[in-house]
């Protein structure tokens, strides 16, 4: 009889919390409705505490990056406990959960090793708590409930409850209250609508405001000079300008003047006809002739000698060459798009190059940007070169996990965009080598380092330093340790004075591992 009795009270049990979940499911759909943003927290706050069964809760929005707005609300907790919360008492579990992007679970935060040592904690005798972040990479806001109405309420389901409600209310709380709808909100969206922009992956403003540069740019049929650093996508900006100019439909023709020796520079550029050398037993083409009609791209132009600096300024002041081997002039319609990521004007102060030639190459100068400028940018290019490594490798299914998605956030990328792509591929190789589902962050990092794992030299054995990338990741740590304890964990406050965005301090604090004393 018992028997019968106990299944029917675990049925009953199992009903109950389905139809909690239910409604909390429901509760989420109609906060669609809701436009008003203190109902809509107050609704939100109000749902989740009753399905959890918190006595205590606290729920809150952040403003957007670099703004210290926040809307938040509290039920069952007094004004001076609603301070205390957002100051002193929690603000240690609440950093740590935004930080590392989980669930803070504890049955007695004062005994829990992770806070206990905290002053406010102890002075508070914080018990049963729950803390989860609403969103990721970065957090959109927080949630916080203490307090038990019951003594399994905090048990492993309702932490996965609370995990679950967070997640689901993140993409709600950004349609209704975030700054403009996600589809406005990316300032690259019209340049994609009136462009072709094939590769140039990004949302951020950096990437916006080279869109708007090449637009007119593309239109024009005159030279063009890419500036910037190694790695940050020179060769698709200037397919870019092709494909968007009125020479589209021609032949895009790219040439890296580093790999061009100086004795085959007539030959790699102008063609030469069969018998100009002992080697020459057919006619070649040269690339100026294949780019007839379109576009020639000169990457690396600052590479070529001066004997090839002279041949080329030549063509392009009269558009005439001769092939090897042959008496006959020849004309090409190109347009010509140069690339480099050397000073030319330190260099034609060096005698280096050509000044002449650089006059004919600069009409228009469009630099772009380094990734440490399109910080914005880091998980939208992560996870497409990782899909791009699962098809190129043909690769099993891996994704980038939360984690791989911070350390990726952290990083310095000296290598910029290139680099990026490389480190992901590698990742994806190493995570389908081991089975894995998820790239970690292991599989793009070195062990207990944030550096890129390529091109990095092992420390010398006699050494009593570390690499340069280690130094620098040091005095980083520590300059964020000094900040954040000089705001008092303010990650707001501390974001704006080292000049990064609050997403960008968060994941620092994940990747360097620093915990908020007590």
């Amino acid at each position: 009889m018992s028997s019968r009795g106990d299944i029917a009270e675990a049925v009953d049990a199992r009903e109950g919390r389905l139809q909690q979940e239910r409604d909390l499911y429901l509760g989420l759909l109609d906060l669609n409705a809701e436009t008003d943003r203190d109902a809509f927290l107050s609704r939100a706050l109000s749902l989740v505490v009753g399905a959890v069964g918190a006595k205590q809760g606290y729920l809150e929005l952040f403003g957007s990056d670099g703004d210290d707005a926040s809307w938040y609300q509290a039920t069952g907790l007094s004004g001076d406990e609603v301070e205390r919360i957002r100051t002193l008492v929690s603000r240690g579990v609440i950093a740590h959960a935004v930080a590392t992007g989980t669930v803070v679970r504890t049955p007695a935060a004062f005994l829990d090793p992770r806070f206990r040592d905290r002053e406010s904690v102890q002075r508070s005798k914080l018990e049963a708590v729950i803390c989860a972040p609403i969103g990721s990479n970065p957090p959109v806001g927080v949630l916080y409930l203490q307090g038990q109405s019951h003594p399994d309420a905090f048990d492993d389901e309702g932490a996965e409850r609370v995990e679950k409600f967070a997640r689901l209310l993140a993409p709600i709380a950004g349609v209704r209250f975030g700054e403009s709808p996600p589809s406005a909100s990316d300032p690259t969206a019209p340049y994609r609508r009136r462009m072709k922009l094939i590769g140039l992956v990004g949302q951020s403003s950096a990437l916006a405001a080279l869109f708007q540069e090449l637009e007119p740019v593309a239109r024009l049929n005159v030279g063009v000079l890419l500036t910037g650093a190694t790695g940050t996508g020179k060769t698709l900006v200037a397919k870019a300008i092709h494909d968007n100019s009125p020479r589209a439909k021609g032949p895009f023709i790219a040439v890296n003047c580093a790999n061009i020796h100086e004795e085959l520079f007539e030959q790699e550029f102008f063609g030469a006809k069969r018998g100009a050398h002992s080697t020459a037993v057919r006619d070649v083409e040269g690339k100026v002739s294949a780019a007839d009609g379109g576009t020639l791209f000169l990457d690396e132009v600052a590479e070529l000698s001066l004997s090839a600096q002279a041949k080329l300024l030549q063509f392009l002041q009269t558009k005439e060459y001769f092939q090897l081997n042959d008496t006959h002039t020849r004309k090409a319609d190109v347009r010509v798009i140069a690339a480099t990521h050397v000073d030319l004007d330190a260099a034609v102060r060096e005698r280096r190059f050509r000044e002449d030639l650089l006059f004919r190459l600069n009409v228009m100068s469009v630099r772009l940007p380094n990734l440490s400028e399109r910080r914005a940018d880091l998980p939208l290019l992560a996870v497409h070169f990782c899909a791009k490594a699962i098809e190129t490798h043909g690769l099993p299914r891996v994704e980038l996990s939360p984690d791989a998605l911070r350390s990726i956030a952290a990083a310095e990328w000296q290598g910029n965009v290139r680099q990026l792509e490389h480190v992901v591929q590698q990742g994806a190789i190493r995570a389908a080598a081991q089975s894995a589902s998820q790239i970690q962050s292991s599989h793009l990092f070195r062990q207990n380092s944030q550096a890129p794992v390529i091109e990095e030299e092992p420390r010398p054995a006699d050494s009593p330093h570390g690499t340069f990338q280690e130094e620098t990741r040091e005095f980083q740590r520590e300059l964020l340790r000094r900040s954040l304890e000089a705001s008092d964990w303010n990650v707001p406050t501390t974001a704006r004075r080292l000049d990064l965005t609050r997403g960008h301090v968060y994941a620092l604090i994940k990747a360097f591992g620093l915990t908020r004393a007590g």
